[in-house]
């Protein structure tokens, strides 16, 4: 259940992401930047759904949790660059805390059951 949450959480944070950064000017390296590592982080989520083994299920969730933390960077850069206004930047810093706070304890509950 938890699994599909988080891609829906993923997915709804890419869509987020596309619908602000449709409209920028200028900046094209960062918004291309923002663009890849936030729709990575749902598409490395549904991956590693068909995971092969609990190893490959980890490192799958590992990926999209190193996309979450590029994507995080990269909107607050753009907040401190005032290319975002606060609350925006805010509201969806929130969302991708929130996915990464996820993620690391579905990382840490898979390797768990490795034990």
């Amino acid at each position: 259940m938890a699994e599909n949450k988080l891609a829906e959480l993923s997915m709804d944070f890419a869509v987020k992401i596309l619908k602000l950064t449709d409209g920028m000017k200028g900046h094209y390296s960062i918004v291309n930047q923002l663009e890849r590592s936030a729709t990575s982080i749902g598409a490395n989520i549904r991956e590693a759904k068909y995971a092969h083994s609990r190893p490959d299920f980890i490192a799958k969730l590992q990926i999209a949790l190193k996309e979450c933390y590029e994507a995080e960077y990269w909107l607050e850069l753009m907040q401190k660059a005032e290319l975002l206004s606060p609350d925006i930047a805010g509201n969806i810093l929130h969302d991708c805390g929130v996915i990464r706070r996820m993620l690391i304890a579905s990382i840490n509950t898979a390797k768990g059951k490795l034990q």
